[in-house]
């Protein structure tokens, strides 16, 4: 009984083992060459597993990419604001917004992407994308309303917003001089500026 249970559970770990191998290479892959210049071998060579096992595990390249965005779900999943203090809210949001930025930066090179590209496949991250929006409408929205921040277009403002956060991971082509900052100092400096351009100015 108890072999067959540490069978059992040996199995599982290397079931899991497999699949991270092919997460890692796919989000490698992915990020660098994107998409469609990734092909399901190059991902096996990369993990180092089988064709058949990218199969078995996931059931093709589309699904590998989607669970690519399984953690970012999971966080907007378990994400809640309290809009009766809508602008701590903010810069909460704001703030973990930048630092997984940071710790995920390969995922999000694809999402951005994706996006640039308009690729059919960005039917398949409408519950990664369009949570993250809402989230920051009903945030921003609750500020405004409590007279924290101000715009004319509460569309161009989650722009803006969302704009500043996306790219506050310093990109060494456009700026090879600068010095990278922790994610926690970007997250400062984005906050800063972002702030700067919507609070409500009597």
């Amino acid at each position: 009984m108890n072999k067959d249970k540490n069978r059992i559970n040996d199995d599982r770990d290397k079931n899991r083992e497999v699949k991270d191998q092919i997460l890692r290479a796919a989000r490698s892959l992915f990020s660098t060459h994107g998409y469609e210049g990734t092909t399901v071998r190059q991902i096996c060579d990369e993990a180092g597993v089988s064709l058949a096992l990218v199969s078995y595990h996931f059931g093709g390249k589309e699904k590998v990419f989607s669970a690519l965005f399984d953690p970012i779900r999971e966080i907007l999943t378990n994400s809640h604001y309290d809009l009766s203090d809508s602008m701590n809210e903010l810069i909460r949001f704001c703030r973990v917004f930048v630092i997984f930025r940071h710790q995920q930066r390969e995922l999000f090179n694809i999402m951005q992407h994706e996006l640039l590209l308009r690729s059919p496949r960005l039917d398949t991250l409408t519950d990664v994308f369009l949570p993250t929006w809402e989230q920051l409408r009903e945030i921003l929205k609750a500020c405004a309303e409590q007279g924290h921040v101000e715009y004319r277009s509460l569309d161009m403002a989650i722009n803006f917003v969302m704009g500043t956060l996306m790219f506050s991971l310093n990109n060494p082509f456009l700026n090879p001089s600068e010095t990278d900052f922790s994610p926690e100092e970007a997250a400062d400096l984005a906050i800063g500026y972002m702030l700067d351009g919507i609070r409500r100015r009597d």
